[in-house]
């Protein structure tokens, strides 16, 4: 087919270029640091979980069952995210820092505060078909801010000039953020601040990596 010869010689070409490469390969490492920084923060924060408090939204609506799209549908974000940068390997180098630096900043966001999660929060039951270690990503008390919606807005400000990717992030990023409240996953506090400050994350990214910013950006598609 036309459409993967294509897709072969761009990640051929992109590959033998070690000025690519490496840019590439550190981005890689950052994002995967910048998870495990996540993970580790959540496990700290699970740990030292105090009371819950009152909320102007969970206090007032009653708790759903929202476990699997709160599951699964991160799970297809993940997928999809994976599957938009194979389609462009130029992609790689910023959308992986841009992640990494919201998954750094988060880390120190949940270490500070440690308050317990919401009393009547829904039954994830979807944790038990995924492992034990995968689940630990998605369920702990690593409440400020919430990930779930940060991650597909960070895609939507990154793809902004993509007019389809951006809808898609964005519609993703606000099904979560339902889904989280209607679960009494995450305070209406978690939820509202994710936007201002992945927002402030993606113009720092912007700063911090103007090459793979650049790169990105070299071509429209």
């Amino acid at each position: 087919m036309p459409q993967l010869r294509e897709l072969y010689d761009s990640h051929s070409a992109y590959w033998r270029d070690m000025s690519r490469v490496i840019p590439a390969l550190a981005s890689i490492a950052a994002f995967a640091a910048g998870v495990f920084a996540d993970y580790g923060a959540t496990i700290y924060a699970s740990a030292r979980a105090s009371n819950s408090v009152t909320d102007i939204i969970l206090s007032n609506t009653p708790v759903y069952d929202v476990d699997g799209f709160f599951v699964y549908g991160a799970m297809a974000l993940i997928v999809f995210i994976f599957g938009v940068c194979v389609l462009n390997p130029r992609r790689i180098p910023f959308t992986l820092y841009s992640l990494a630096v919201l998954f750094f900043i988060r880390a120190a966001f949940i270490t500070l505060t440690h308050l317990g999660p919401f009393p009547d929060q829904t039954s994830i039951t979807a944790s038990e078909s995924i492992g034990i270690y995968f689940s630990k990503f998605f369920f702990g008390d690593d409440l400020f801010f919430s990930n779930h919606t940060a991650i597909p807005y960070m895609m939507a400000l990154v793809y902004w000039h993509r007019t389809w990717l951006r809808y898609i992030f964005l519609a993703w990023s606000v099904a979560f953020a339902i889904t989280v409240l209607l679960g009494h996953i995450h305070y209406s506090i978690d939820v509202a601040s994710a936007y201002f400050i992945t927002y402030s994350i993606y113009r720092f990214a912007i700063w911090a990596f103007p090459r793979e910013y650049a790169l990105f950006h070299e071509y429209s598609n």
